[in-house]
């Protein structure tokens, strides 16, 4: 399968102060696929080594010297290791933290020698205390499940991603175009995008045969849990798992998780898988000028799932019909997966940096309406974002946010066709609201940065 954030990692490869390479993301979104297509397109002999599966391949790198450690290697796989010819791949290094305080090595006196690192709960390392991670000696990269113009890629759709990826705001888009596109979306929406889930779709798997795959990723997510044991209740954390499918959309609740968890018990869970990445925390965003990040309401803050298709295992929506139908699910469960579907494409805007993925909400102070379901900062920009499951729906409190920041661009995704309109209306107070908002349907959300900088840019 092609994945986007292949261009980047050939760029790394090819660049000429080529660093270490980290990626960074939860277990099973295409880690390994990735650093093994890489080594295929630059013709390297892969050398890969999994600490989890042999975690006495530690003892090669116990030495600063990257030409003794490339030395030890060879006679402990028994294989000619050639630095120039050779691509290192160091996956699960999560289980060998040290091996990540000798990756500076490499950048400094060995870099033609491509070293590419992964793990899938990497996160617990690079916040140990005893873990000195290598800081400006490394390059991180995060990998996400597929988006939606993956999907298209997957199922051999080319000509219509073609269409979708012509497409700017002045532009009409035919209704062969949209309808085309808002159904291979229901059908994103109901497999998602881990990458075996894709590929069995792919492969005409019936809806229930993906659902099982679906599950057995929770099942296998759940039992990683027990590798957080002595830092909480593995129960503990598959009830917050529960609640934050149940509470998609809204903001999390901790009393909602459930009888007998306390609420410091349910922040803890929360925050340790979102360090597994299983679980993104959007935060309450309590200022309009960019960074967000530099202005939130720690006590307040959303959560979305790290793919769709396990929002749907942890709903247990209907898995067993020939194709899964969309249009079939409750109205409220649409809107929890709508919501989950947003955040995890707006989530993606940038694979290509290394940084944490940032996303962000708002809302109005106590005992005041009002809610913007996304805030989103696209370059330079910040861009309110409305939600909306079907056609239709009323923005009062995306006016009265557009009126009270005096920012002038926003987001609205909907069912409709792809559109930018001029607004200059009057808010719920009377103030009067003048600004440009792009429509967009859910199937091209993974552009939204492009074209929201485009429409910026513009004035």
């Amino acid at each position: 399968m092609l994945r986007n954030l292949t261009a980047s990692l050939l760029q790394w490869f090819d660049g000429p102060q080529r660093l270490p390479l980290v990626l960074r993301g939860a277990r099973q979104v295409g880690k390994t696929w990735l650093v093994r297509d890489l080594a295929a397109q630059r013709n390297r002999d892969l050398v890969e080594l999994n600490f989890e599966r042999d975690p006495r391949l530690q003892r090669v790198f116990t030495s600063n010297d990257p030409h003794r450690m490339v030395a030890d290697l060879g006679i402990a796989l028994g294989r000619d290791v050639a630095p120039d010819r050779s691509l290192l791949f160091l996956d699960e290094i999560q289980a060998a933290p040290p091996v990540l305080n000798r990756l500076r090595w490499f950048a400094e006196e060995m870099p033609e020698l491509p070293v590419v690192a992964a793990g899938s709960l990497l996160e617990f390392a690079l916040t140990d205390a005893a873990v000195r991670s290598p800081v400006g000696r490394v390059t991180f990269r995060h990998v996400e499940p597929m988006d939606f113009s993956e999907f298209l890629l997957a199922h051999g759709q080319d000509p219509l991603l073609e269409r979708l990826r012509a497409w700017y705001p002045g532009e009409a888009i035919t209704d062969v175009v949209h309808e085309r596109a808002r159904s291979w979306y229901e059908r994103f929406a109901m497999v998602g995008g881990m990458p075996a889930v894709v590929t069995a779709d792919v492969e005409r798997a019936d809806a229930a045969r993906c659902r099982r795959l679906q599950a057995d990723l929770i099942t296998a997510y759940r039992d990683d849990f027990a590798r957080y044991t002595g830092r909480l209740d593995r129960a503990i954390l598959d009830r917050v798992l529960l609640a934050t499918a149940d509470q998609l959309g809204a903001k999390f609740v901790y009393a909602r998780v459930g009888e007998g968890v306390k609420q410091h018990q349910a922040k803890n869970a929360l925050e340790l898988l979102a360090k597994a990445r299983l679980v993104t925390l959007v935060a309450h965003a309590t200022g309009t000028a960019p960074p967000l990040g530099g202005s939130v309401h720690a006590r307040n803050r959303k959560a979305i799932l790290l793919d769709v298709g396990l929002a749907h295992a942890l709903l247990a929506t209907p898995g067993g019909a020939v194709p899964p139908r969309w249009d079939q699910l409750a109205d409220a469960v649409r809107g929890k997966l709508s919501a989950q579907l947003a955040g995890q494409q707006l989530r993606a805007l940038d694979p290509a940096e290394g940084g944490e993925p940032g996303l962000y909400y708002w809302q109005r102070g106590a005992g005041r309406a009002g809610e913007i379901d996304f805030l989103i900062q696209p370059g330079h920009l910040v861009v309110p974002v409305e939600l909306k499951s079907g056609k239709a729906g009323s923005l009062k409190s995306l006016h009265l946010f557009v009126h009270e920041s005096g920012l002038g661009l926003a987001m609205r995704v909907d069912a409709n066709p792809p559109s930018l309109q001029e607004l200059d209306v009057k808010t719920t107070l009377g103030d009067q609201a003048r600004y440009r908002i792009l429509n967009l349907p859910g199937y091209l959300l993974w552009r939204c940065a492009e074209l929201l900088t485009a429409i910026g840019g513009s004035g």
